[in-house]
């Protein structure tokens, strides 16, 4: 999703938006780590890429949202500690709690469907999160990582928009569909506020 490493952890950070219908307002800052997959290691592009030719199950898709909740909290754990600006601060805290929140919803669910999740052959997230996350690591503190964070954003949220659109057209099972949808807005929400702040580090 992300045009460079922070294209790729925004990729990972949208499906996990998808994954969980709504931002909860309720204040949680942790960085939400629990059962996360701590290896990524690829491109964030794969993720436009890969959808096409694949056949997502729900056990995929489950899986999918629940990388992509994860690696959006984490990224925004770094980024509510190293960013510079306050807004950039800010939105890395809201990354946290929304997407812990998405999470949850989304862990909820696959335990009341029975469902384990199972990442497909083609993931495209757990890649994108890595490529995201050392770039994160890797960019100083200051103007150029609050770019590079807010340029993840702005890229992951697009391209998750886009798996939204692909994993809800191919579940079949309407409770999954429906969080899909309900997530969409939230993910949106997200990409506007990120493209907010871009304007304003340029």
């Amino acid at each position: 999703m992300w045009m460079n490493g922070s294209r790729h952890r925004m990729a990972t950070l949208a499906i996990a938006a998808l994954a969980l219908a709504g931002c909860s307002k309720k204040e949680n800052n942790a960085a939400d780590t629990t059962a996360a997959s701590s290896t990524i290691s690829a491109d964030t592009s794969a993720m436009a890429a890969a959808p096409a030719a694949a056949t997502w199950t729900d056990a995929n898709i489950v899986a999918l949202l629940d990388e992509a909740n994860m690696s959006d909290s984490v990224a925004g754990a770094v980024a509510a500690t190293k960013g510079t600006a306050a807004a950039v601060r800010d939105f890395g805290k809201r990354m946290m709690r929304d997407h812990h929140t998405l999470r949850a919803q989304g862990q909820a669910l696959a335990t009341k469907l029975g469902v384990t999740p199972l990442p497909p052959s083609d993931d495209p997230v757990t890649p994108a999160a890595q490529k995201e996350m050392d770039t994160l690591n890797s960019t100083a503190k200051g103007k150029d990582f609050d770019r590079a964070y807010i340029d993840a954003e702005v890229d992951m949220h697009k391209a998750v928009l886009d798996l939204a659109t692909k994993a809800a057209g191919q579940t079949q099972t309407a409770e999954l569909k429906n969080l899909i949808q309900k997530a969409a807005p939230v993910i949106q929400g997200h990409l506007d506020k990120a493209e907010s702040i871009q304007k304003t580090l340029k």
